[in-house]
């Protein structure tokens, strides 16, 4: 007797390829499941600061003005590390969306100036080379300079003016329009609409209030110092001058340990961790750096797990405090960052470095 033929025979490839595919899940918004309650007050509390900040210094109270820098100038501090954050991709799940988060923060900060994937850029090569990779040297710029412009930028900085940030900013103004690269050309119109806007945006604000111009640009520089301050103590990294995309010299073995060695924790508290907030963490700098795609409301959990009480490479920025007002103008001209000691007074020798801000892409 035959066989019957089977009536489950396979489907021919055209009847396969018409039946539609099941679409993709799609991606949350936030990349990690417990980041939506830490991220939205981190940027609600950022943008509405910034709002009520600027508002408060038309405020007839001086007491009122006066809350309102310290409020708009801890507002764009807590923009500036989210700025971090989105570079890391730590906040959204998809890279676009970190991008324009990331763009909209830099018109907070400062940080405008420079597409946000080439801060990205450098900021990822710092992680990538452990090292401190710079497209201007700065110290370099500064001893060439005639006598008389060098004491002027040595006297801003001993009077607490960052004017090597200020410097900074101003060459990544400059530089589309000194620099005839295609990319570099290609930059000019952005940053002249981005200059324009800015400009037009400062003389409303001056002529509505030229006291409320004078505090703006106080909170803007104590955000510029509190980031400074915070950067200057969390490496002894070798800094190198090369071209956008210039290899380092391959001098010594920069593997994880050397990471680790020449990385500081400067913890704005250690009795209190809470007041690491102040910062969104960003003290956390080893915790970070072992692990760069940790959030940073995980930092202080990830930072007990994997360091002792004792760690070395922890730092109070309380011991750091004599330490940056005494090398206020040795870091400016010096290339090299100091030392760290063993014992009680283990911070004098340490110099710190300036010039190294995530704000800027060079």
């Amino acid at each position: 007797m035959s066989t019957p033929p089977s009536t489950s025979q396979p489907e021919s490839a055209s009847a396969t390829a018409g039946k539609a595919r099941p679409a993709a899940k799609p991606k949350p918004l936030f990349r990690y499941a417990d980041g939506p309650v830490p991220n939205t007050l981190a940027m609600g509390y950022s943008l509405a600061g910034y709002v009520l900040g600027l508002v408060l210094l038309f405020a007839d109270s001086w007491l009122l003005k006066a809350a309102g820098t310290m409020l708009l100038a801890h507002a764009m501090i807590i923009g500036a590390y989210l700025m971090h954050e989105f570079a890391h991709g730590t906040i959204f799940s998809k890279p676009a969306h970190n991008a324009r988060a990331g763009a909209l923060f830099s018109w907070m900060t400062g940080g405008c100036y420079a597409e946000f994937q080439d801060l990205r850029h450098k900021h990822m090569r710092h992680h990538v080379d452990r090292a401190d990779v710079l497209t201007f040297d700065s110290k370099q710029f500064i001893n060439g300079l005639p006598a008389w412009a060098r004491k002027i930028i040595l006297a801003l900085e001993w009077a607490y003016i960052p004017a090597v940030e200020l410097l900074l900013h101003g060459y990544v103004i400059l530089l589309p329009f000194l620099d005839s690269s295609e990319k570099q050309r290609a930059r000019r119109p952005a940053v002249a609409f981005t200059l324009a806007v800015r400009v037009a945006a400062f003389a409303l604000l001056g002529w509505l209030s030229p006291l409320a111009l004078v505090l703006y640009t106080l909170a803007w520089l104590i955000m510029i110092t509190v980031l400074r301050f915070t950067d200057a103590y969390q490496h002894t990294y070798d800094a190198f001058a090369v071209l956008e995309d210039g290899e380092i010299p391959a001098d010594k073995l920069r593997d994880r340990a050397y990471e680790q060695q020449n990385t500081f924790s400067n913890l704005v508290s250690l009795r209190w961790p809470m007041l690491n907030l102040l910062v969104l963490n960003f003290s956390y700098h080893n915790a970070h750096h072992e692990k760069p795609v940790a959030p940073w409301y995980r930092l202080p959990a990830l930072h007990a797990e994997l360091y002792s009480d004792g760690y070395r490479q922890v730092v109070p920025m309380r011991e750091l405090l004599g330490s940056f007002h005494r090398y206020r103008l040795r870091r400016v001209t010096d290339d090299d960052y100091g030392h760290f000691d063993e014992g009680p007074q283990r911070a004098e020798g340490f110099y710190g470095a300036v010039g190294v801000s995530f704000l800027t892409a060079v």
